[in-house]
């Protein structure tokens, strides 16, 4: 697997790795249907440093290929916020556990948060499932959060994970 930002000429592998009716479905920013245009728009917003977005892919006898992507939003609502998304042909393979530990520890000891959020969808429990893998523990609250895909609310439960390793102590590195 590796991980890296996303360059302009990732636009058509990008919007048909996302272009799924199933994946954008779960998120909340992503449109449908997801175009090529949509992926350019994404590739060309600007990126900062300081704000870890990568996307995901994983290694063929070929050429690598995008199987998904995930990133920390430090402008979140309830602060810095951990997402992700995985092409339907890549779901159980493990990337997403992969990847979120790399970033969660990008989060802790590059960034020095000491807490991150996240969360998924009700009809989306194999997210909750990664999520627990990362060692993010449910808050016990639902909320509704908009999915643009979807075009209403949806419930979503959320999570948070607290970064602070004086108070943790190290995350396993295994599940």
């Amino acid at each position: 697997m590796t991980l890296r930002p996303g360059w302009p000429e990732d636009a058509p592998e990008l919007a048909c790795a996302i272009g799924h009716e199933a994946v954008v479905t779960k998120l909340a920013r992503a449109p449908w249907p997801y175009a090529l245009g949509d992926a350019q728009s994404f590739l060309d917003r600007p990126q900062s440093p300081h704000e870890p977005g990568f996307l995901v892919f994983e290694r063929t006898a070929d050429e690598p290929r995008l199987v998904g992507g995930v990133g920390i939003d430090l402008a979140a609502e309830d602060g810095p916020e951990l997402g992700y998304w995985y092409r339907p042909d890549a779901w159980g393979r493990g990337y997403a556990t992969e990847a979120g530990r790399a970033v969660v520890a990008i989060a802790r000891d590059a960034l020095k948060l000491k807490r991150l959020q996240s969360g998924h969808f009700l009809d989306n429990p194999a997210s909750g499932r990664v999520l627990t893998k990362l060692g993010f523990r449910p808050t016990g609250r639902v909320a509704q959060r908009h999915c643009r895909a979807r075009g209403h609310d949806v419930p979503c439960a959320l999570f948070e994970l607290d970064l602070d390793d004086s108070r943790t102590g190290p995350m396993p590195l295994a599940a």
